[in-house]
């Protein structure tokens, strides 16, 4: 079954086509990676996705439900969670409360019951502190809840955005640059999470940089230059694509 499933989605900035006719599909499990130059239109693909960009043209469907336009909360509670290419962590906030604010679909919205010091709103409180303790596990921080967010590694904030968006038990992750600003451990380690995330078959969808890391772990690549998909296949298939080696290196196709 198909996760996600772009049709000719196309979007214009100031009469630049940013995003022209491109189509792709996602499957329910696995690592479909988006590549490209820079300004190639990846990260303004994953907005139009993920509900920030509202599409010129074109459609979005999420499990076969035809969702072009949806807001961001609306996504998610159909099972989308993504991270961004700049880190969008709570920094004076611990690490185990910013993962809580991911699990705010599991939590109920009934103001009067917060305000009050009722037993029900003590035990989704502690639910969610348990919730988030699991997803740090998940992601390798289960010994840093307690530290500020300000207070660890590069990398560790990577996991934590990870983490965060895990809080809400998506079914299909896209990730914006996991690896960027990242030293070479830290993108092991990255690579490591994002490999057993997809075993355990979620749906994975990134956009990358580095060639290394997307070649060893997606099992299709989708490449974008100018805003228009030149390439989709396995990764040695479209490593070898003259139309990409023009894209990167500027060579006569």
């Amino acid at each position: 079954m198909t996760s996600l499933s772009v049709d000719e989605l196309g979007i214009d900035f100031g009469g630049v086509r940013a995003v022209d006719g491109v189509s792709f599909s996602a499957p329910d499990a696995g690592v479909t990676a988006i590549i490209g130059p820079n300004g190639a239109g990846k990260t303004t693909l994953f907005n139009m996705i993920s509900g920030i960009y509202r599409p010129a043209r074109g459609t979005v469907r999420l499990f076969g439900e035809d969702v072009t336009g949806e807001p961001p909360f609306r996504l998610a509670e159909l099972g989308l969670s993504r991270t961004f290419q700049n880190l969008q962590i709570f920094f004076q906030m611990t690490a185990l409360e910013n993962v809580m604010v991911g699990n705010h679909l599991g939590e109920s919205h009934n103001v009067l019951r917060h305000l009050l010091p009722l037993p029900s709103a003590f035990r989704e409180d502690w639910r969610a502190r348990e919730a988030a303790r699991t997803e740090l596990a998940h992601v390798g921080l289960e010994g840093i809840a307690k530290r500020v967010a300000g207070s660890l590694s590069y990398g560790e904030l990577k996991r934590l955005e990870i983490a965060r968006a895990l809080a809400a038990k998506p079914r299909i992750l896209l990730l914006d640059e996991p690896a960027a600003g990242c030293n070479a451990v830290e993108t092991e380690a990255l690579s490591a999470l994002i490999r057993r995330l997809a075993g355990e078959g979620l749906s994975i969808v990134l956009v990358e940089h580095d060639m290394a890391m997307v070649m060893s772990l997606a099992d299709r690549v989708i490449v974008l230059d100018q805003g228009r998909l030149i390439a989709d296949g396995p990764p040695e298939a479209v490593r070898s694509d003259p139309s990409v080696r023009a894209a990167y290196l500027g060579a006569e196709v």
